[in-house]
């Protein structure tokens, strides 16, 4: 397929490098002209600096930015392709988004955190496609299998559900993982003690019902280990982490009473 691509950060980055060996990237568009023309290097794709300059001889293009700037690029490109299929790639916005500025509108999400210091096995990542037409949809499918063995078809409300999973799974467990580094940096202790706890913990979710796998003081009830890690981040100064330990300590127990 040919593949335009709006946006030039960390989503459109892994997804020019995983489409290129398949597809052919045309352009690449991005406020900033350097960082479409750096990807543009990489992607062996045109950069071009303003809208009205995308070739319209493509299969699709790829809107690969903050969502608040999705309504934004949708309504200045619908202008200059209005045939296209145009798709999104977030989890949290809906297609009518897009939809309701434009006729050939689609959906290619994908679940996974993006980092340019990591690779992304593409095909193990799950690719959720929606489409206004039938036929772009089959179209989304065939692009999604062409990176992906896990393909789905779901509405913007399940996307939506996912999105937000993810960020508990994701972006709150991670910020788990800087508060623990907090801590034992407070004692000069080697966070990497850690690694096989946190390996062993994530492994067992995926093989397991997570209440099932919960354990820790807070689930057994145990109210002198629960003061004493409370005082101690009383001691050290951080405040913060004493309310949130408190706040899922207390959620954790009445889980499990």
């Amino acid at each position: 397929m040919r593949i335009s691509l709006i946006g030039a950060g960390r989503v459109a980055h892994h997804l020019a490098k995983a489409l290129m060996s398949q597809h052919e990237i045309i352009n690449i568009y991005s406020r900033s002209f350097d960082k479409a023309a750096d990807l543009a290097q990489v992607a062996h794709a045109k950069a071009v600096s303003h809208f009205k300059q995308l070739n319209v001889d493509v299969d699709l293009v790829m809107i690969a930015v903050s969502d608040q700037s999705i309504p934004n690029v949708i309504s200045a490109l619908t202008e200059y392709l209005p045939n296209v299929l145009i798709v999104h790639t977030s989890g949290s916005t809906a297609l009518s988004v897009l939809s309701t500025k434009h006729a050939r509108a689609g959906v290619f999400y994908p679940l996974q955190t993006f980092s340019l210091e990591r690779e992304i096995d593409w095909s193990n990542t799950p690719l959720f496609v929606e489409a206004t037409e039938n036929t772009d949809l089959q179209r989304l499918h065939t692009l999604a299998e062409s990176l992906s063995q896990r393909v789905y078809s779901y509405s913007s409300a399940q996307r939506l559900s996912l999105h937000l999973a993810a960020v508990f799974a994701c972006n709150f467990s991670n910020y788990c993982y800087d508060m623990a580094k907090q801590v034992v940096d407070a004692e000069q202790v080697d966070f990497s003690l850690l690694y096989p706890l946190i390996l062993e913990t994530a492994q067992k979710v995926t093989q397991n019902d997570p209440k099932q796998m919960q354990t820790g003081p807070a689930m057994r009830q145990d109210q002198n280990i629960l003061q004493m890690h409370q005082q101690m981040l009383a001691q050290v100064q951080r405040e913060n982490l004493a309310e949130v330990y408190a706040l899922m300590s207390q959620q954790i127990s009445q889980r499990h009473s």
